[in-house]
């Protein structure tokens, strides 16, 4: 089930200083953004192994979840907001602001044999 966790942030007169260690419950292998949307849905699987956090470090974005028991929604909102995806999530990203990026990182390189598109029936 997918399932939300803080990122420690640090805040003083100069700024803001968000950290990403030892919370990530996974060794991360790979790193992607997703940016310039239109008003497309992106994503639309879930994967065999591949455990994901996302995180809107710009903007904002909704992501769905399904895990085949419950569908949930998640606003993205915030860099200090990460989302914790396991295999059976099946998700998609929609409503992304013009200025949104959205980072991902994966517990698996990429391979095109770990996807699922089928959504749960």
């Amino acid at each position: 089930m997918a399932y939300q966790i803080s990122l420690k942030t640090f805040t003083d007169a100069r700024g803001n200083l968000t950290v990403i260690e030892k919370v990530i419950p996974f060794d991360v292998k790979r790193i992607f953004y997703i940016y310039g949307v239109d008003d497309s849905v992106r994503g639309g699987h879930r994967h065999h192994k591949t455990i994901q956090a996302a995180i809107c470090i710009q903007g904002s974005c909704i992501i769905t979840n399904n895990d085949g028991e419950k569908e949930e929604e998640f606003t993205l909102d915030t860099p200090d907001k990460c989302l914790i995806l396991e295999p059976k999530d099946w998700h998609q990203m929609k409503n992304f602001t013009d200025d949104a990026i959205l980072m991902v990182l994966a517990s698996e390189y990429f391979d095109a044999e770990d996807y699922i598109y089928e959504n749960y029936i």
